[in-house]
């Protein structure tokens, strides 16, 4: 037993630790290297080209052979890649491909890589947050953080929304089918709206943000799409009011993040036309902080204080975090709000989808 602090401590009980905080020490570095193995493409070129050396890997992908033989052995070490010894090679494995290389499929990560080495950049002005309560400006993250946030739903979104979610909500589907008005609050880059307009073209779309950074990102992707006659995006804060009615209002992980979570929902709320309907994904957490463990909820909470929080607060909003909007809590704020049942879809996964009648 070793004294430290006055305590009696159990020396096994540490050095577990030790390894335990070790090796989330080592997964920022991976997490950092991964990123920049993304946006250089050294993923992509493995996925497709089988073993290769570090030099074949510098030569093909136009970077520094040094650096690469620096990454590629990380990557080796944290078993990202593998590696033979006989030929001098190093091997993206089939099954890691999904997971590294494959951009919007529904296991690809890259975008959550992405987005935390943007978020990073914030910790400075993080540090002061701690100090002063007064929160991070949207304006203060770089463009690694929004094309991250983009890059690491839209595979979530392309593997469910269509397939998954709208057939869940039947009366939702048919009515997308028939044809309705349909708003997008926290549109973001736009990609919900331009997949549910593939899949409906009945029915009119409106995206509302209150950055005009993505709105502008979300006018190209249309665009891009073929799309931008039958979407319209505007930049608008929405907590006061939306300047018109629609039959469908959604929102895809926007509640936890908004200043005002009740003034939006109220807004919604007054929006919908007789009949109209609501639908909201949002991370699916605990009320109880004591279930909120293990290494997914502890990345979402890193989110928070970079991200999610941090700007809710600055807005001098509520502050939720990402994980502050369980199903109690948003049972409780639709009430408020003057809304009718909610019902959460009986649906696996890392999200809660609510459909919510006026």
């Amino acid at each position: 037993m070793d004294e430290v602090s006055g305590q009696s401590v159990d020396k096994v009980e540490v050095e577990a630790f030790l390894d335990r905080v070790a090796a989330d020490t080592s997964g920022l570095a991976v997490t950092i290297l991964a990123a920049l193995g993304d946006r250089l493409g050294l993923f992509k070129f493995m996925a497709t080209n089988g073993p290769v050396t570090s030099n074949e890997l510098a030569r093909r992908t136009g970077i520094h052979p040094r650096y690469a033989q620096e990454w590629a052995s990380a990557m080796f070490s944290a078993r990202y890649l593998e590696y033979d010894p006989a030929t001098v090679t190093f091997t993206l494995p089939a099954a890691h491909a999904p997971i590294l290389a494959e951009d919007g499929g529904p296991y690809f990560i890259g975008g959550t890589h992405q987005m935390f080495l943007g978020l990073i950049g914030v910790v400075d002005l993080l540090r002061q947050a701690f100090l002063t309560g007064e929160g991070i400006p949207m304006s203060a993250y770089n463009a690694d953080t929004w094309e991250g946030m983009e890059r690491d739903m839209t595979g979530v979104y392309r593997a469910n929304l269509i397939q998954r979610w709208i057939p869940a909500m039947p009366q939702v589907k048919a009515s997308l089918q028939r044809g309705i008005d349909v708003a997008d609050v926290g549109c973001g880059s736009g990609q919900i709206l331009i997949l549910l307009a593939k899949a409906f073209p009945n029915s009119r779309f409106t995206g509302y943000d209150l950055f005009e950074p993505v709105i502008e990102r979300a006018r190209a992707n249309a665009e891009a799409a073929g799309l931008a006659g039958r979407i319209q995006f505007e930049a608008l804060d929405v907590r006061e009011a939306l300047p018109v009615t629609f039959d469908l209002i959604s929102t895809f992980e926007v509640v936890h993040d908004a200043a005002d979570p009740l003034g939006l929902l109220y807004s919604i709320r007054r929006a919908l036309r007789p009949g109209g309907r609501y639908v909201c994904m949002d991370i699916r957490c605990s009320d109880k902080l004591e279930e909120n463990t293990g290494p997914i909820a502890a990345m979402r909470y890193g989110a928070s204080l970079f991200y999610c929080m941090s700007t809710s607060l600055a807005n001098g909003g509520a502050g939720l975090g990402t994980m502050g909007l369980p199903e109690s809590k948003m049972r409780q704020l639709c009430q408020q709000a003057g809304f009718g049942e909610v019902r959460r879809l009986p649906l696996e996964g890392i999200h809660n989808i609510y459909e919510v009648t006026i």
